[in-house]
């Protein structure tokens, strides 16, 4: 009976792993491509799941994405598109909006091919969808509810979100499953492309940040519970059918990242008002802060070779170490003040236009600082770790794919980041009477 169980479970998840059901759901939401090869026919080990190598030097062009400089395989050629199950069909230019993804692949620098957009409206939406879980909407959406909201709340989300990421591409790593194949899905995004799929790190992120910020406001807020529910819900749902039709995860990547996470926060919530009051008052904190995300960031490193979903992790892990190390000096020299519990719940202000400007004004100061702090740890970090590791420093890009490189300029430059983020923006803008 229960032998049974396992084969039908392991049938289910083959049925949901195939690329078909991605680009038939590609196809029905008006995305299609006009492939000149049949199903199945790219690199060898991109049509199932399994281990495959990474794109290196030569290999650039090669991936399931095709190349720039070589003849477009996906473009708008003759005029025949491609449908899920392999047919053609004749297809109109003219009829769609021919588009292709905003970013280069992070690994090999391939540019993507033309596909055709048929239905604008879902592609506006799935792209912010799948925004939703970039770690750039998470670099703007920390700081904005720290700086503007509740900065307890942030610090929190920040723990998460760095332990979802280190714990989600780990997994990535050692299961080393590959993108859905092209053809027959259409590559909407192939910015992450070349690296390993399984599970979804969007889902995970874009599933553990709304339900975590849920469960931290509910309750510290005055808001209704359904209302709170729907909002979470709808956020995860919308990022995580997004990186289906982004033709970068299948059906059971997306379902695992989405219970992978909720078991990760299931973890998580309980002890993280533990976290936070040791930041605060151990003595030991930032010595144990330090040393835990560096050992973690060694460890996600020494899985696989360089990519950039793994300096991602280590950024977050380094942007937890600055807020971490921020969080205990705050506390130590009596400039961390939360809301006290007396005064809970908290209800929203009303808004007015003074609000609004004293927001913003926070915000793009804030920014401004981060910005400035960014560019400047990275002109110094990237050359002085060049010169400390032998390494030349005319190609940038090249010099950040040696981990002796890449981590330490993560974990200083965002630790820096972070520790400005939670530590000096506030103090500036208590002395410019913006607080």
């Amino acid at each position: 009976m229960a032998n049974d169980a396992v084969k039908s479970f392991v049938r289910v998840c083959r049925y949901l792993q195939e690329p078909c059901h991605v680009a038939r759901f590609q196809n029905i939401c008006g995305v299609k491509g006009t492939f000149t090869d049949k199903p199945g026919s790219g690199p060898p080990g991109t049509d199932c799941p399994g281990l495959r190598k990474r794109l290196h030097g030569s290999e650039v062009g090669n991936g399931a994405a095709g190349d720039a400089s070589a003849p477009q395989l996906n473009g708008v050629q003759g005029d025949t598109t491609a449908e899920p199950d392999g047919s053609s069909s004749s297809s109109s230019p003219s009829a769609a909006n021919v588009a292709k993804p905003l970013r280069r692949n992070s690994l090999t620098g391939d540019v993507g091919q033309e596909f055709l957009i048929h239905n604008k409206f879902l592609f506006y939406l799935f792209t912010f969808g799948t925004e939703l879980g970039n770690e750039m909407f998470f670099i703007v959406f920390f700081p904005f509810v720290f700086w503007n909201i509740d900065a307890l709340v942030s610090r929190r989300l920040i723990v998460v979100w760095a332990w979802n990421l280190f714990v989600g591409q780990s997994t990535k790593d050692m299961v080393r499953w590959s993108r859905p194949a092209s053809p027959p899905v259409v590559k909407v995004e192939v910015f992450y492309n070349s690296e390993y799929s399984m599970p979804s790190t969007h889902a995970m992120t874009g599933t553990a940040i709304p339900f975590c910020l849920f469960m931290l406001t509910y309750g510290r807020w005055q808001y209704t519970f359904l209302f709170g529910l729907c909002v979470a819900l709808s956020w995860s749902v919308l990022v995580c059918v997004s990186r289906v039709y982004m033709g970068m995860h299948s059906i059971l990547e997306v379902i695992t990242g989405f219970l992978y996470s909720l078991l990760i926060l299931a973890f998580f919530h309980p002890i993280l008002d533990k976290i936070d009051t040791f930041y605060m008052m151990d003595h030991y904190a930032p010595l144990v802060v330090i040393v835990s995300h560096v050992s973690l960031g060694l460890v996600a490193f020494s899985l696989d070779s360089w990519s950039t979903s793994r300096g991602d992790t280590a950024q977050a892990l380094g942007t937890g170490v600055g807020i971490a190390l921020a969080t205990h000096v705050n506390y130590q020299l009596g400039l961390l003040l939360d809301v006290p519990l007396s005064s809970l719940p908290l209800t929203l202000p009303s808004i007015s236009a003074g609000l609004v400007v004293c927001s913003l004004l926070r915000f793009l100061l804030g920014v401004a600082v981060l910005l400035v702090t960014r560019m400047v740890m990275k002109a110094v970090t990237i050359p002085f770790l060049c010169r400390l590791f032998g390494l030349p420093s005319d190609d940038v890009r090249q010099a950040r794919q040696h981990m002796k490189v890449e981590l330490p300029y993560r974990y200083i430059v965002y630790s820096v980041v972070g520790f400005n983020c939670a530590c000096v923006v506030p103090l500036l803008f208590r002395i410019l009477n913006l607080a």
